[in-house]
C-alpha cells in the first residue's frame, strides 16, 4: 500500500517557458516533498509535472522522483487536480 496524499498547495507564478507554477505534497501527514514544477503542456492541455534537480559539476542530479508508474502517476494527477481548481 502506498502513501496517502494528505495536502497539496499549489503556488502560482509569472509564466516561464511554460512553467506556471509550483506544488508541494504532504504524504500521511509525516513526508513533505516541494519546489515540484507545474508546466503547461505544449498543446495547451492541462500540465506536466517535474521534480526539483540540482547542478552539481556540470551534471543535474536528482533531488527525488517516483520510482514507479502507480506512484507517479497518483502524484501527477493529484497535482494536476489541484493546479485546475487554483489556476483555473
Amino acid at each position: 500500500m502506498y502513501p496517502k496524499i494528505s495536502e497539496i498547495q499549489i503556488l502560482p507564478i509569472k509564466p516561464n517557458n511554460g512553467l506556471v507554477a509550483f506544488a508541494s505534497v504532504i504524504f500521511d501527514d509525516c513526508l513533505y516533498l516541494g519546489s515540484i514544477g507545474i508546466h503547461k503542456r505544449l498543446n495547451g492541455q492541462g500540465y506536466r509535472i517535474t521534480y526539483p534537480t540540482k547542478k552539481v559539476a556540470c551534471k543535474d542530479l536528482n533531488l527525488y522522483h517516483p520510482i514507479n508508474r502507480e506512484v507517479s502517476q497518483a502524484i501527477e494527477q493529484a497535482i494536476t487536480e489541484k493546479a485546475n481548481e487554483v489556476l483555473g
